[in-house]
């Protein structure tokens, strides 16, 4: 009956807490006084965006450094043109920089570089498109994946025919009389030194590339491949505008 209960559930959980009832309210853990509970509190720390801006804080980092290593090179470019030749039978010195006449190939190997620029833009965008990453991670098929991979492919190709170009202009450049010599023409062991260099990135940004296309299809998880096309995509990106100041040093800083 009813009126022979003393106390209620309730009231024996709230004064009998060390009993088998749940603590008091005020009473109940709450990880340390709160300073231990920061990283469950922010999930997001952990998780795949956190990982992205990691790896791409640490890409940019790098090729800043790669940047400042072509602008030394740039400098070093305008202060050789300042140097002296003695001449041995009149013993006067005079300047021994002669101007280079760029191959007009260059300019169609610019327009290629720039073009695939565009599509590594459309492949790193391809792999982020909302719609088809939420396909991709309830198991619904890979649309990202069929939609990022003819771009990367394309920008491979276009960037190969890029080195192809440059291996042409530097053919061009010494049947004109301009060789690989620093002593008889400074400017041209500059052109060759600046565009070698520049195309050294670039195979890696081709080899970048191709590690792209075969991880993208291993990666299971929709946030490692887009890591891996967004790491290349900012590279591809970094040596395009490497190469518009380094041409626009040849054309206008000799």
């Amino acid at each position: 009956m009813p009126a022979t209960f003393t106390h209620s559930p309730a009231e024996t959980e709230r004064k009998e807490p060390g009993i088998g009832g749940k603590p008091p309210v005020a009473r109940r853990p709450t990880g340390g006084g709160g300073g231990g509970g920061d990283d469950d509190s922010n999930p997001e720390r952990h998780g795949p965006r956190e990982l992205l801006h990691r790896i791409r804080f640490f890409v940019l980092s790098a090729l800043a450094a790669d940047m400042l290593f072509f602008a030394v090179l740039v400098l070093f470019f305008f202060a050789r043109q300042t140097g002296l030749r003695m001449d041995p039978h009149s013993h006067h010195f005079s300047l021994d920089w002669r101007p280079v006449l760029l191959p007009p190939i260059l300019f169609l190997n610019t327009a290629l570089l720039l073009l695939s620029t565009l599509t590594m833009e459309v492949a790193r965008q391809s792999i982020f498109r909302e719609m088809d990453v939420l396909e991709e991670w309830l198991g619904l098929g890979s649309p990202a994946l069929r939609r990022t991979q003819p771009w990367v492919a394309a920008t491979l190709a276009l960037g190969s025919l890029f080195l192809a170009g440059q291996w042409l202009a530097w053919k061009q450049l010494s049947a004109q009389g301009f060789a690989f010599n620093h002593w008889s023409t400074p400017a041209s062991y500059f052109f060759y030194l600046i565009t070698g260099l520049h195309a050294a990135h670039l195979v890696l940004g081709i080899a970048a590339l191709l590690a792209c296309l075969v991880l993208v299809r291993g990666f299971r998880r929709v946030d490692y491949r887009q890591i891996a096309v967004d790491t290349a995509g900012w590279y591809w990106h970094a040596m395009s505008l490497v190469w518009l100041a380094l041409l626009a040093v040849l054309v206008f800083g000799q």
